[in-house]
């Protein structure tokens, strides 16, 4: 069953780096630590998806870092050990599985305790929970969650939980101390004015714990 390597998720959205060009921006991430990368560019159609993932994987080639493919089973497939990360209404978890084989990473995204507790027994190998924060980029999925609801599932399931919405450095300790194994963020680093700078504040406050 294939592991998270990583405590912090850089999830993409090309519209929200203030203009600049998202591959290079995740070069200068990449230069602090190895984050999991999930690539959630939602109106790209699969052939420029593809394109735009090899040039990730590209930048990603010196580092131990893993790429997730948002909800696109099949441009998962194209690339070499690329993984998947599931919306919560998306592809069914098992089909998923089925579909990728069990060496690829597979995640998906709940926003309760419930729906975390039913998906760990259909085969996914993390959770991303949220928004355990206010965030404009969430308000979709309702009201913050709270700390409570995080700690809650974290107790709930066995498999890592990845606390996501509203997360800055300061928050990381809070999140990981309520069981947590790590957090994601959009904006955090990639609307940053200094990407190095946040990338490796988060890094550093997320690993402060074992």
């Amino acid at each position: 069953m294939p592991q998270l390597e990583s405590r912090l998720f850089v999830v993409t959205d090309r519209h929200q780096t203030n203009g600049r060009p998202l591959v290079p921006l995740l070069q200068r991430v990449l230069t602090v630590g190895a984050p999991a990368i999930q690539l959630r560019e939602r109106d790209l159609p699969a052939k420029e998806l593809v394109t735009l993932a090899r040039e990730v994987q590209a930048v990603m080639a010196s580092r131990r870092s893993q790429l997730l493919i948002n909800d696109r089973v099949d441009v998962a497939l194209a690339l070499e050990g690329v993984g998947v990360h599931l919306r919560s209404d998306s592809l069914s978890v098992s089909v998923a599985r089925q579909l990728l084989g069990a060496e690829r990473l597979l995640g998906i995204s709940v926003h309760a305790v419930e729906e975390a507790v039913r998906v760990e027994s259909q085969g996914v190998d993390y959770i991303v929970l949220g928004p355990i924060y206010e965030t404009p980029t969430k308000q979709m999925f309702g009201p913050p969650l709270g700390i409570q609801t995080l700690e809650k599932a974290c107790r709930s399931v066995r498999i890592p939980i990845i606390g996501i919405g509203g997360v800055t450095a300061a928050r990381v300790r809070e999140m990981r101390c309520a069981g947590a194994f790590g957090v994601a963020v959009i904006t955090a680093v990639l609307g940053a004015v200094n990407v190095e700078s946040a990338a490796r504040e988060l890094f550093d406050a997320v690993t402060l714990l074992p």
